[in-house]
């Protein structure tokens, strides 16, 4: 059986963080969501809409003339 532990000597101590398992920092709480400006597409989506909205306005008043 190869998955069995490893004598005792070898343990750390409890609440150490054995060498091999990289980093002792702890993890970073989660953030709360941002709201809308964490949401691009809808701002990219309102900003070609404002753009197109412009065009067709200057279009109009070409085609008017």
């Amino acid at each position: 059986m190869s998955d069995a532990l490893p004598p005792p000597e070898s343990l750390p101590p409890p609440g150490e963080t054995p060498p091999v398992e990289g980093s002792t920092a702890e993890a970073h709480p989660e953030r709360p969501d941002g709201g809308p400006f964490e949401h691009p597409r809808l701002w990219l989506g309102l900003i070609v809409l404002g753009c197109a909205l412009v065009a067709a306005y200057f279009l109009v008043r070409m085609i008017d003339l």
